[in-house]
């Protein structure tokens, strides 16, 4: 082998190796981040089905005691107030957001900052007005059952802070729960990267919701 073929050589492995470095460090944009429209569309009510009052059902009713009941709470959910919001949720309009923690933290990273703001001006948006929001911590399933559920608690409740914080938003406006690695997005792969997020689910609509 020539001198030039030996430097161009160690130069391919130099990129290389710098190419693992860069992906191992960096966060995983394997799935695109969501623009503040399609965030918006998310949560946007469903328009109704037909014009006029829409008449309400004991169900309804009872969905909105019970979610007037959790709004501006202090505490942590109960096990039996989570699995009822995770049940409501189910048919809310939604979106799963990737906000990025560090390593057995619940600060708010420099990373995270760009979704929390477009986060932040959509739940202020006219559209979304009077709405009641759930932020539900979700974790992958490493580490133990307990110690999962309390890092979901405390990262729902620093998105929560942040929201308030800086676009002003009414504490009864926004309910957090932790759900550690009850909810798994991906259950084929209980250790995936997609587990770890932040979903925002519009609880209580434009049509419904009280001040």
């Amino acid at each position: 082998m020539t001198r030039w073929q030996k430097v161009t050589a160690a130069l391919a492995s130099l990129v290389i190796a710098g190419g693992f470095l860069f992906a191992a460090s960096a966060p995983s944009f394997a799935q695109q981040r969501p623009s503040e429209e399609e965030i918006l569309n998310a949560l946007r009510p469903s328009p109704p089905k037909t014009r006029g009052l829409t008449l309400e059902t004991p169900r309804d009713d009872a969905q909105r005691t019970f979610i007037d009941s959790i709004r501006g709470n202090t505490r942590q959910l109960t096990l039996g107030e989570r699995k009822k919001v995770a049940e409501i949720a189910k048919t809310k309009p939604k979106i799963d957001l990737e906000i990025y923690f560090d390593y057995d933290s619940s600060a708010i990273t420099a990373n995270a900052e760009p979704e929390l703001m477009k986060l932040g001006r959509v739940l202020t948006n006219a559209d979304l007005k009077g709405s009641v929001f759930l932020i539900g911590g979700h974790t992958d399933a490493q580490g133990s059952d307990a110690y999962n559920q309390r890092l979901s608690e405390r990262r729902a409740a620093s998105v929560k802070r942040f929201l308030q914080e800086r676009f002003n938003i009414a504490d009864d406006a926004l309910v957090t729960a932790g759900y550690g690695e009850e909810e798994l997005k991906n259950k084929a792969d209980p250790d995936a990267a997609e587990n770890r997020r932040v979903q925002v689910v519009n609880l209580e609509q434009k049509e419904t919701a009280r001040r």
